[in-house]
């Protein structure tokens, strides 16, 4: 995640792998609110993303919530971050009433990003 290319503005980019195993480049614009947490995400007018902070090195936590629908997640630079920061993501999403967990296999090679990648 970085500053985005205005004023109050995030951009996150990622490699993510899909079901076939191919890699592709994903990139996400938010916007901030300036004197909340509340982000927009630029092209999804319904969606809401709200940013927590962690202790976790390289690791962010967020909720976004939709139409219809509310999920937390957990991005981290390491496919495999520690115990700690796992406990502590279950430890804020149980505060805010979720009921189910759910930990995604990391048994493949991790996406690599490049420079000229989006």
């Amino acid at each position: 995640m970085a500053a985005g290319s205005a004023p109050l503005q995030l951009q996150l980019r990622a490699a993510i792998r899909m079901k076939n195993g191919f890699c592709v480049p994903r990139e996400w614009i938010y916007h901030l609110t300036e004197g909340n947490t509340d982000l927009r995400t630029e092209g999804r007018p319904d969606m809401k993303t709200e940013l927590f902070s962690s202790s976790c090195p390289g690791g962010i936590m967020l909720k976004e919530t939709g139409q219809g629908y509310q999920r937390f997640l957990l991005y981290n630079r390491s496919p495999h971050p520690s115990e700690k920061c796992v406990e502590e993501f279950q430890s804020l999403t149980s505060c805010l009433d979720s009921k189910a967990f759910l930990l995604t296999p990391r048994n493949q090679e991790v996406c690599k990003l490049s420079v000229t990648d989006l």
